[in-house]
């Protein structure tokens, strides 16, 4: 029988710290050095160790008497309660002065050793575990030398390979491995053992089987058989047919590299009997055995089999009085162990029985050769992934490596891309804008150039017109003059004269208008109302009507298409005509008013009037109306009878770039 309950018990010693050993050695080597050496009877107590068992082994007590030059140790065996006293009698006339620095000598060389023995065990310990590589989306990464390593951005099918160092002399039996914010779990691989119920017939035939598998660690598992609870299992099954004989057994077979520990207690297997109840066919045999013995042998009815029936124990557990059971402590992961009962003797069963199989189990396990960590894929974010080494009771060994994982953010998921699209989109906007201001102001300046070759070749026009034409019609107009007053003509041809005379007066007239139309240095609301103000007087200066003129607000830099002031010219014209020909008034008053972009002008007169609505001859109402219309403006004729007309022109003036 073994006791698993001591972790530091021969299942566990080749993890034996030398730490504590070497402070104990350290102290009692300084204790016997000052002690034995110095001036002067004394007893100190001490502790030596055993190294080869590594258990505390003896206490002395050490004495050193001057006037005797005795040396004595009296040493206690812990177990064996007995006293020795030995006796060192240093040789005569030498000095004890000698043998006091010899042993300063000795000693210093002794704990030189120790540290350099103790150095390079941690250095071992330190090299136990290491991370052998990585991979991420198909592609190795190197990271040798580094303590991380970049998967890139939104990495697929990542695979960590870890194991023991290329210089570990101590390897750990089992690992285990974590991703730290990604998941607060340690995995140790798919082991598994079992308990499995076999049926045979009566040639000792297998028939069938019924495997109730186990993996990973039970609940409540704490690495030690004293302090680990039990978990109840209770699984019912029914006899299959041929079926004369029952086996149980609990074996390590599952993968091959499975190892760790697997205890049964109070096995029982029992069978539905109607009136009779149960009735308990199979039941543990330590479940009625008390006694306290060390043998190793299987109980009665009972054998350990597979490759490695040793691995097959018995084990103690609990608190006192501590409880037996069936255990595999497997630590091969070439073989595996198994408990079962003999054939011979197993119990009988009918087909067709109804059967309960009832037991408690603990257990841990793990896979020796488990080697890799794989992870479909991993969001962004830093992850240090950690691998442990673990003994075969699932305790961590304190063989530990590590390696920071980083995986970044997609790039359209950085900041610094939101600020660079940023950047950009704003770039295009403004390279959008400034190449349909720099459009707008070629269209402009193309346009302006046309413009001003048009007034350019207006003012031409307007020149030539003046000049030339209009010289000759009011030469035309003179000589027709001087004719008329030509007494040698007779009274017809002075008469045709005449008429010549204001044809050409009239013609002189509508070439002043037209030049005056052409010309682009008039393209100003400020000529507009001077010319205006200058037509209606030359109207009214042969006819009785009094004019009247109130013009405000007329300014020179709003601008004034030649084909407006064509249309407001005819417009103006023919209300005085009408009011010259139609009303009989005795004066006319000229209103003109520019604000809020709006141009006015107002005809009003204090003749007869007449009814709007009437029909009256002509077209002279409708072609005003018109002509407004044409350049975007309003005509609005208001009179009675008896009280005189207005007519109100009303005009939006546009800015000339935009004038069709």
């Amino acid at each position: 029988m073994v006791d698993l309950c001591n972790r530091s018990s021969c299942m566990n010693q080749s993890r034996y710290t030398n730490f504590p050993v070497l402070y104990r050695l350290l102290t009692g080597a300084v204790d016997l050095l000052v002690h034995c050496l110095a001036p002067g009877p004394f007893w100190r107590e001490f502790t030596t160790f055993n190294y080869k068992r590594r258990t505390p082994t003896a206490f002395a007590r050490c004495g050193f008497s001057d006037d005797s030059g005795r040396h004595l140790c009296v040493t206690r065996r812990r177990w064996a309660a007995r006293v020795t006293a030995v006796q060192f009698d240093l040789p005569s006339g030498r000095d004890p002065a000698v043998f006091r620095k010899l042993g300063i000598v000795t000693l210093a060389l002794v704990l030189w050793s120790l540290l350099v023995m103790s150095t390079g065990r941690a250095a071992e310990d330190t090299n136990a575990l290491e991370i052998q590589s990585v991979t991420a989306s198909g592609k190795e990464l190197q990271f040798q030398g580094k303590e991380e390593v970049n998967l890139g951005s939104s990495p697929e099918n990542i695979t960590f390979g870890f194991g023991s160092g290329t210089n570990s002399l101590n390897p750990p039996l089992r690992l285990c491995y974590t991703l730290e914010g990604f998941e607060n779990i340690w995995h140790e691989g798919g082991a598994e053992m079992g308990l499995t119920v076999r049926f045979y017939n009566d040639s000792g035939d297998q028939i069938g089987q019924n495997i109730y598998r186990i993996n990973g660690q039970s609940t409540g598992w704490t690495g030690s058989l004293k302090t680990s609870s039990l978990t109840h299992r209770r699984e019912t099954l029914v006899v299959p047919p041929q079926s004369s004989r029952l086996l149980i057994v609990i074996s390590s077979a599952g993968p091959p590299d499975t190892v760790g520990i697997y205890v049964v207690a109070n096995l029982m297997v029992s069978k539905s009997s109607g009136s009779l109840g149960n009735v308990v066919l199979l039941q543990s045999p330590f479940d009625n055995d008390h006694a306290d013995h060390a043998s190793e042998d299987p109980p009665v009815g009972w054998m350990h089999d597979g490759i490695r029936p040793s691995m097959a124990k018995i084990v103690k557990f609990g608190q006192v009085p501590q409880t037996k059971a069936f255990a595999i402590l497997d630590v091969d992961p070439a073989g595996h162990a198994e408990w079962h009962n003999i054939l011979e003797s197993a119990p009988k069963v009918t087909p067709g029985d109804s059967l309960v199989v009832e037991w408690n189990e603990m257990y841990s396990m793990g896979l020796a050769n488990f080697r890799q960590a794989i992870y479909a894929e991993l969001p962004a974010g830093h992850y240090p992934f950690r691998a442990r080494g673990l003994d075969v009771m699932g305790l961590w060994t304190g063989a530990e490596t590590s390696l920071n994982v980083i995986v970044p953010q997609p790039v359209w998921k950085t900041p610094w891309f939101w600020g660079v699209t940023v950047l950009a989109l704003t770039a295009l906007m403004i390279g959008i804008s400034r190449y349909f201001v720099w459009h707008r102001m070629r269209q402009e300046m193309v346009r302006l150039k046309h413009q001003r070759a048009l007034e350019q070749e207006r003012l031409r026009i307007a020149h030539d017109i003046h000049d030339d034409l209009g010289a000759r019609v009011t030469q035309i107009s003179l000589l027709s003059a001087m004719s008329q007053e030509n007494a040698t003509f007779p009274d017809k041809a002075r008469a045709d004269f005449d008429k010549i005379s204001k044809m050409s007066r009239e013609l002189v007239s509508a070439l002043y208008e037209t030049v005056w139309a052409v010309n682009p240095e008039n393209d100003n609301l400020e000529a507009q109302g001077n010319y205006l103000c200058q037509m209606v007087n030359q109207l009214c200066e042969r006819t009785p009507i009094r004019c009247r003129f109130h013009v405000l607000g007329l300014p020179h830099e709003v601008q004034v298409s030649s084909q407006t002031r064509h249309n407001i010219n005819m417009a103006v014209k023919e209300a005085v005509h009408n009011v010259i020909k139609h009303s009989g008034a005795s004066e006319v008053t000229i209103r003109m008013a520019y604000a809020d972009g709006i141009l006015n002008i107002a005809i009003e007169d204090d003749g007869v009037g007449f009814q709007p609505d009437t029909k009256v001859g002509g077209n002279g109402l409708t072609n005003m109306k018109q002509r407004l219309t044409n350049i975007g403006g309003h005509c609005f004729i208001e009179s009675k009878p008896g009280k005189g007309t207005t007519v109100l022109i009303r005009l939006t003036i546009r800015p000339l770039e935009h004038v069709s």
